[in-house]
This record gives structure tokens, sequence and C-alpha cells, in this order.
């Protein structure tokens, strides 16, 4: 019996209905990198991640721990303990993805003072 190739999933995210493209809303969203780069510092508990993740509300990194814990890119582990102890860290995929935001976060930041020169000259010819 001759079985017949199966089709793969091709993800195209310029493609409007790509279903990668929430991912990378979450991914890519300011809240999703900053919280990726955190856990990629290791396991974090969730008010020790809004503290390394200044700005952020409660609401909002439940939100984005959610969206990034649906995408299997963060696991949560709760410990027994009293009161319970919940953790969060990366998966393998979480990672992989976390060490590209890394590095494009240390891009940018090596690059803030020409980016800071060109925001001066831009705002200043307006």
């Amino acid at each position: 019996m001759v079985m017949a190739p199966r089709d793969e999933l091709v993800f195209d995210v310029f493609a409007r209905n790509c279903t990668s493209r929430p991912v990378m809303d979450t991914v890519a969203g300011r809240w999703g990198i900053l919280t990726l780069a955190a856990l990629l510092e290791g396991t974090h508990r969730f008010n020790e991640l809004r503290r390394r993740v200044d700005g952020v509300s409660e609401k909002m990194l439940s939100q984005t721990l959610h969206a990034l814990e649906r995408d299997g890119l963060v696991t949560r582990s709760v410990l027994s303990a009293i009161p319970p102890r919940v953790e969060y860290s990366l998966t393998a995929a979480g990672k992989r993805i976390a060490d590209k935001l890394t590095e494009l976060i240390d891009l940018v930041e090596a690059e803030m003072p020409g980016i800071s020169q060109a925001q001066a000259a831009y705002d200043a010819e307006r």
C-alpha cells in the first residue's frame, strides 16, 4: 500500500490569515519581548517578573504569561507549599526565541546613541 505524502503545514506570517500572526503579536509586543528576555535569565515567580519587567501592570503581565504559556513558550509550575508557589520558566522553544530576542535587545541598545541623535535631528526639523 502506497501512502500519499501528507501536506505539510506552511506558515507565512505575511499572509493575512496565518495562525503565526497572533503568536508574533504576543512574542514581538513590548511585554512579550521583555518577559521572554527576563525568563531567559532563569525561573521567576510572578512578582519577581513584575519587578524585573519594570512598568508592566499586573494585568498585562498575567495576560502575557497566559498567552506565552498557551503558545508553548512558557511553563507554569505550581509547587506545593503554603501558600502555593507558582514559578514560570521557558520551554525549549521559548528559550530559542528568547535567545534571538535578546540579540535584538542588545542590538537596539548598542545603536541607541545614533538613534538618539537621529531622533533629535528629526525633532529639530519639525
